[in-house]
């Protein structure tokens, strides 16, 4: 008997299991939890927008872990308030009245009451005994409202999905490029021959030196057949293939010609300067066949002056300032400056997840402003002492007295 007394008290193990399931999952669920993610997610993604190299932090295992336990705290809460949100809209329960609204009508039958609450679009359960006046009608009204609420969890979860999904399949490539330069919107692949060429750079500015107009025209390719030709601007990039391009820097760089003295041809091209020295644009290029190197810098930018300089084995070897359209000789150098053109940094951009987080975006909108603007309603009426008492409930965020007052014109006025 003792050893039969004494295993009575041992909890099986399925029990046990489903025990620490049920108490997980209701940890996992909390709403404070959930918003301590929703904070933290937020200010993790707040830090990456202004350091410069904290997008790149968010590619890292511990941005994924925050990211996945968000998702998995939005689908614990949501599986713990679906099953109770439908047990609630389909059998309508006694509400309390502590925080609720009340009010007292003359006596009706419980029928009556079911029929004007009916009409005012509650569903309705009747309780109790109707002949011993120990009865009750409960009422929902717009219980779907809950539903709505709770879908924002699964926007959240379907948000977290799309970024997830960016950023392990999306790509981001960034190329720079001078006019009729062309380069692949991603990184080289069997098949894969979307591109994009610039055409030209214009750019205006405004009398305290801010731009008023930033515009790039580009031509997309495939199979290196031209197919249209966009002009980008700030916030207006364009679509190719499912790669978004947009302008990301822009510079200076200066069409030179390059000969010899004895006038063999040295360099024919731009050069553009993408560097920067005391706040100067810079530049240079390597003449092998001359074993010397140019160095470009963009002296006066109001009056277009370039400065040019030789650099040897020995050191500097001689330089010299140019305006568009002349030319001089820095030792063994003949240096045509032809005009200031603009070389441009193009960024392309693939995140097949985008779809998806704009989907969670809507989901989460939309069910929340359904949540708030279409609020649930409950009701309960009872006969009372002087006579039938209503008691409604609306949302923690709302007062209903509008709907408690038109309640009470439907069943008579007040007692």
């Amino acid at each position: 008997m003792a050893a039969s007394g004494g295993t009575a008290g041992v909890v099986p193990l399925p029990e046990r299991l489903a025990n620490g399931a049920e108490r997980t999952l209701r940890i996992l669920g909390d709403v404070r939890l959930g918003l301590a993610l929703l904070l933290l997610t937020g200010l993790v993604n707040l830090g990456a927008a202004l350091l410069p190299e904290g997008p790149e932090r968010l590619d890292g295992w511990p941005y994924a872990i925050l990211l996945g336990a968000l998702a998995l705290s939005a689908i614990a809460a949501l599986a713990l308030r679906v099953p109770s949100t439908w047990r609630e809209w389909r059998r309508p329960g006694a509400v309390a009245g502590g925080g609720a609204l009340t009010a007292t009508v003359a006596t009706q039958p419980s029928d009556t009451v079911e029929e004007a609450l009916r009409a005012a679009g509650y569903r309705t359960r009747l309780a109790g005994r109707p002949a011993s006046r120990r009865w009750a009608v409960h009422g929902v009204r717009r219980g779907w409202s809950r539903f709505a609420g709770q879908a924002s969890h699964l926007g959240l979860v379907v948000v977290v999905l799309g970024a997830a999904i960016g950023s392990a399949f999306g790509s981001e490539t960034t190329f720079s490029l001078l006019p009729g330069d062309q380069a692949l919107l991603d990184d080289p692949r069997p098949g894969f021959s979307s591109a994009v060429r610039l055409d030209a750079f214009a750019a205006d500015f405004d009398a305290g030196d801010r731009p008023v107009r930033l515009d790039t025209e580009v031509t997309f390719l495939r199979d290196g057949v031209p197919i249209e030709s966009r002009r980008l601007r700030v916030n207006e990039p364009g679509a190719f293939d499912g790669y978004l391009v947009h302008p990301w820097t822009y510079g200076p760089a200066a069409r030179l010609r390059v000969t010899s003295v004895a006038g063999a041809a040295l360099l024919d091209a731009s050069v553009p300067l993408d560097g920067v020295q005391d706040g100067i644009p810079v530049g240079s290029v390597e003449l092998p066949t001359a074993g010397l190197t140019l160095g470009l810098a963009l002296a006066d930018a109001s009056s277009n002056l370039l400065g040019a300089s030789v650099v040897g084995a020995d050191g500097l070897a001689d330089t010299a300032r140019l305006r568009p359209g002349e030319e001089a000789r820095l030792g063994n150098l003949v240096v045509a400056f032809h005009r200031f053109e603009s070389w441009v940094t193009l960024m392309s951009r693939r995140d097949p997840g985008l779809g998806v987080l704009f989907a969670g975006a809507g989901l989460l909108c939309l069910s929340l402003g359904a949540a708030f603007w279409l609020p649930r309603r409950r009701v309960t009426v009872r006969p009372g002492r002087d006579g039938l008492t209503i008691t409604l409930r609306g949302e923690r965020f709302d007062h209903p007295r509008a709907d408690l007052d038109r309640l009470v014109a439907r069943l008579g006025g007040p007692a």
